[in-house]
């Protein structure tokens, strides 16, 4: 499993530094959902309200 350092390393250096001084650290299904997306596959993102899926998707 890919650390957060690794993990936001994948996104512009000024999101990730705004992603890390906001919420601090992905959430699972962030992390999930962006080595998923990063990868070249399709995703369908089902999980409770409030757990990240926008921002999920957002810096996807």
């Amino acid at each position: 499993m890919e650390t957060q350092v690794s993990i936001l390393s994948r996104i512009h250096p000024s999101i990730a530094r705004w992603f890390s001084e906001e919420t601090g650290q992905p959430t699972e299904v962030q992390e999930e959902s962006w080595r998923k997306i990063s990868g070249g596959e399709h995703v369908l993102i089902t999980t409770p309200t409030g757990s990240g899926k926008t921002l999920a998707a957002f810096l996807a």
